[in-house]
């Protein structure tokens, strides 16, 4: 039963994220990522993403490529 309602939250909260997502990427015209990062669920935008791979906020070696296999949204 927690279970249940432990999904029925994730849910809700993953539809508002990709809600948000497309809003975002229609408004700016840039690609959104929906990232679960320690639990939860962040709207990030492609360019940051990027910028942070430069900086080495990330392990060395990691691509772009790799996190948007391990997004679980991502807008077109």
């Amino acid at each position: 039963m927690i279970k249940l309602i432990k999904n029925i939250i994730f849910a809700w909260k993953y539809k508002r994220a990709v809600r948000k997502a497309n809003k975002l990427s229609t408004l700016f015209g840039m690609k959104y990522y929906v990232l679960n990062m320690s639990g939860e669920l962040k709207v990030v935008p492609k360019q940051n993403i990027r910028h942070l791979v430069r900086t080495r906020r990330f392990r060395k070696g990691v691509k772009v490529s790799d996190i948007e296999k391990h997004a679980l949204y991502v807008t077109v």
